[in-house]
């Protein structure tokens, strides 16, 4: 079979890789992959970002599936073949102290699929039980494969933050993970608004509007005067940073309100700011990383509810076979999720 690997220490070094078709070992059974999405952790390692130098090349990217089993290795229970069933990428080790408290997404000795091991462009994968996660017949199969990025917005939202009814809530970030919360933020009462940059202008912030939310290009708009005027001069009640970029932090503190909640979810870096006005206006500053099983069983409710609109959302533009394009339209904010037809790979 082939996979789509990151190749070399470089920007880009994406090229098909020839693998041999996995065998299940005990507890684990083999996916025969349909669907899978490009996140920003995808597009990280196409720009070889410091986080994933421990990365043994070449390596078969991808996290973001679903498909169905053919084959299950001994001792497997709980699935069948012909199940349908997404992946939960962050296996824990099952023995740390976050793993027996039952805070795996934090696990101390955490591996990620596509990686630390090969992930989901490619044919076929092999996964322990452990990870795998049943998708119910009503949810098609294109939705099913953007379960996981909706699972970090279920638990930035439901679990991390205190939005609720009439809340006003900014979202900063249109990319993939900003849109999820923007819609799940919505589904849970809250009067989302999505803030993005003049690059997110042509694609991302229009397709914001496209899914019912009022939307602010931070580089062209007053955000004092928009502030003002969407939550009458108090700030929001919660705002949402999916940004990824240093400046993501510093705009949260300016716009919520005193007494309000940040909810930090994009992994910005580095930031310097004065920390004695959050203490002063007792902000509540939260991170969110990741996913548990209760986050992927809240998204697969959503989905199926219509409360997270995927057909509107995802992008069927591109191909694993011609990859670079994706990347790159992705990094330039022309595309928020694109989503790969892998059975491109076992033809």
């Amino acid at each position: 079979m082939r996979g789509l690997a990151k190749t070399s220490r470089t920007h880009g070094a994406m090229e098909i890789v020839d693998r041999d078709r996995p065998e299940p070992g005990p507890g684990e059974a083999l996916i025969e992959v349909d669907y899978a999405g490009l996140c920003g952790s995808d597009a990280g390692i196409y720009e070889f970002e410091s986080a994933f130098e421990r990365m043994d090349l070449p390596t078969v990217i991808g996290h973001e599936y679903t498909g169905r089993i053919v084959e299950t290795g001994e001792g497997v229970t709980k699935f069948s073949v012909g199940d349908r069933v997404v992946e939960r990428p962050i296996r824990g080790c099952g023995d740390c102290y976050q793993c027996e408290i039952g805070e795996e997404n934090v696990c101390q000795n955490a591996v990620i699929t596509g990686v630390d091991h090969d992930g989901a462009y490619e044919g076929y994968i092999a996964v322990p039980e452990t990870a795998l996660h049943p998708v119910p017949d009503s949810v098609e199969p294109k939705h099913a494969a953007l379960v996981e990025p909706t699972s970090i917005g279920a638990r930035a939202v439901i679990q991390n933050s205190r939005v609720g009814p009439g809340d006003r809530v900014m979202v900063a970030g249109p990319g993939p993970i900003g849109q999820l919360t923007a819609q799940i933020a919505r589904a849970q009462g809250g009067e989302v608004v999505v803030a993005g940059v003049g690059q997110d202008a042509e694609y991302r912030l229009p397709l914001a509007e496209d899914l019912g939310f009022e939307t602010i290009n931070v580089e062209a708009d007053d955000l004092e005067v928009r502030r003002d005027a969407l939550t009458d001069g108090v700030g929001y009640d919660v705002v949402f940073d999916t940004t990824g970029h240093p400046s993501g932090l510093t705009m949260a503190v300016d716009e919520v309100r005193k007494g309000g909640q940040i909810v930090l979810v994009g992994q910005t870096g580095e930031t310097t700011m004065p920390y004695s006005p959050l203490v002063r206006a007792e902000i509540d500053l939260q991170c969110s990383y990741a996913s548990m099983y209760e986050d992927f069983e809240r998204s697969l409710r959503l989905i199926d509810s219509g409360d997270v609109d995927h057909a509107t959302f995802l992008d069927e533009r591109f191909s694993l076979l011609e990859a670079d394009e994706a990347f790159e339209t992705f990094l330039a904010g022309g595309t928020c999720k694109p989503l790969f037809d892998v059975s491109v790979l076992r033809e």
